[in-house]
């Protein structure tokens, strides 16, 4: 079964501080459009451990953000 952003990705990103620390930056990680249009970006700046801010996310959610880009970015 392929991973969708409300079900499986946007559940990923906290409230505090990830949504609102990026909003600053102009990406908006509670939206569908705004991961999805830059979501080789989050990717890559999760892969290195720079995002999210506080520290990275362990290695099976790092892995269910690239099944869902590999398998189409289903909203």
């Amino acid at each position: 079964m392929a991973l969708s952003f409300a079900s499986d990705i946007r559940t990923l990103f906290r409230d505090s501080p990830d949504v609102e620390a990026m909003k600053s930056f102009g990406l908006d990680l509670s939206s569908y459009a705004d991961v999805k249009a830059q979501a080789e970006a989050i990717y890559s700046r999760l892969e290195d451990g720079s995002m999210p801010c506080d520290e990275p996310w362990p290695d099976e959610q790092i892995a269910r953000f690239k099944r869902w880009m590999d398998d189409g970015m289903a909203p």
